[in-house]
């Protein structure tokens, strides 16, 4: 089990083993390498260009790449527009090319579906982006958890909603926590450690360390543990040991970089792009 880096004419990405393992599905979590985008947004940038200054035609020939790279249906994408909260939308056929070639009519911080052949796609530069899959039930979930959502349990919300919307089961699920920034470079105030305790109580303890006046937070310890608490099998959890902060060369970094930088997402579909 683990992660695997791959190079698809130069766009490179990752993908997990838990899924990768599994028949019909389509994943990746795509690096800054690869697209056309120039200056601080070089090179695949999937920042949407209306709020960072990149051009809508390089965003959209980024989003083909990886998607061809990945294997996914570009046409089909479902984009999130994340607030750290603890929404969460259920994508249909009726959603199928919003936030990228049409307009979202939502703001959420996880998608899910059960729909052939629609891609989900969730972004991070440093927050922790998690790709769901239950192969028996053959529904899917993209999350977006940065710390407020991590506090807000979203990872574990998504899990119930795809047990209450498509009858999946913990026991089924595979998981794949993808690159974000790890707790050698995510070192905070007494907010983010009481939030994770007020949320979790003692099991958030194990992931939250003193360092000096300030505190070290370890984000994807904490989501598996909400993924372990919410019934999936530690086999079936896959953690990237990749640190986004300490690669910004290969990834993108808000601690590192600023508001001037793009995004990284995780991705995943039921099937490939239709003939």
């Amino acid at each position: 089990m683990g992660f695997s880096q791959h190079d698809h004419q130069g766009l490179v990405f990752y993908t997990a083993a838990s899924l990768s393992a599994l028949p019909g599905v389509s994943h990746g979590f795509s690096t800054r390498l690869g697209g056309v985008s120039q200056g601080v947004w070089a090179s695949l940038n999937l920042r949407s260009a209306t709020v960072c200054g990149d051009t809508q035609a390089n965003v959209e020939e980024n989003y083909r790449r990886l998607c061809a790279a990945v294997g996914a249906d570009v046409s089909r994408l479902v984009l999130t527009r994340q607030v750290h909260s603890d929404r969460i939308r259920l994508a249909t056929e009726a959603d199928a090319g919003k936030g990228l070639w049409r307009q979202r009519d939502y703001d959420v911080d996880a998608l899910i579906t059960n729909v052939e052949g629609l891609p989900l796609a969730v972004f991070s530069a440093d927050c922790i982006i998690i790709l769901l899959c239950d192969p028996v039930r053959r529904s899917i979930g993209a999350v977006h958890a940065g710390w407020r959502g991590t506090a807000q349990s979203i990872l574990q919300k998504t899990v119930r909603k795809m047990e209450r919307a498509f009858g999946a089961r913990p026991e089924h699920i595979r998981a794949a926590i993808g690159p974000g920034i790890g707790p050698c470079c995510f070192e905070t105030h007494d907010d983010v450690p009481q939030a994770m305790e007020d949320a979790m109580g003692a099991e958030a303890a194990p992931f939250l360390k003193r360092r000096g006046g300030k505190w070290t937070v370890d984000l994807k310890g904490l989501n598996r543990r909400q993924l372990e608490l919410a019934g999936l099998r530690p086999e079936h959890i896959d953690v990237s040991p990749l640190c986004t902060a300490c690669h910004p060369e290969l990834f993108w970094s808000h601690r590192k970089m600023g508001d001037q930088r793009g995004v990284q997402c995780g991705l995943i579909s039921l099937g490939g792009p239709r003939p």
